[in-house]
């Protein structure tokens, strides 16, 4: 045999690609996003603009949050401002049939830490959000939180 002279070999095939844990790998993502992705609850039908400010602090327990907004609806007066509870509009004598539904549908540990957050335009009249803190207390949702975004 002479140096230098190499046979060739016969050409191997590519193996298949073993697809059997492909279906788990799939439900193994999709159970990820299932258990991630938030989906809006609320439909907003107020427009608000959220006011500035420099002491903020993040909410903590947010499945013991509910969510009161105060804002413009749109082809309203200027000067006009509604409250929405859930997705419906809402009158401020609503409020406490609403905290007592909200707080029914709570865990046992998250009623005593209910909290409410008020997210009102910054151009809203301060009778309307005192209207709706008095509302707030006569239903005995003591912890009122205001949304607002850092300077």
């Amino acid at each position: 045999m002479k140096r230098g002279v190499f046979r060739r070999r016969r050409s191997r095939e590519l193996p298949e690609l073993n697809t059997a844990s492909l279906p788990d790998l799939i439900f193994t993502v999709l159970f990820f996003f299932m258990i991630v992705t938030h989906m809006r609850d609320v439909d907003l039908q107020v427009r608000y603009e959220v006011p500035q400010g420099t002491e903020l602090q993040k909410l903590t327990h947010k499945s013991a949050v509910t969510y009161v907004y105060i804002g413009r609806v749109k082809d309203a007066p200027v000067d006009s401002f509604y409250i929405q509870l859930n997705n419906s509009l809402a009158t401020v004598d609503d409020i406490k049939a609403y905290v007592e539904s909200e707080r029914s549908k709570m865990s046992s540990e998250d009623q005593p830490r209910m909290t409410v957050s008020i997210k009102a335009d910054r151009d809203v009249p301060f009778g309307i959000i005192s209207d709706v803190k008095k509302a707030l207390q006569q239903s005995f949702a003591l912890k009122v939180n205001y949304s607002a975004t850092e300077k």
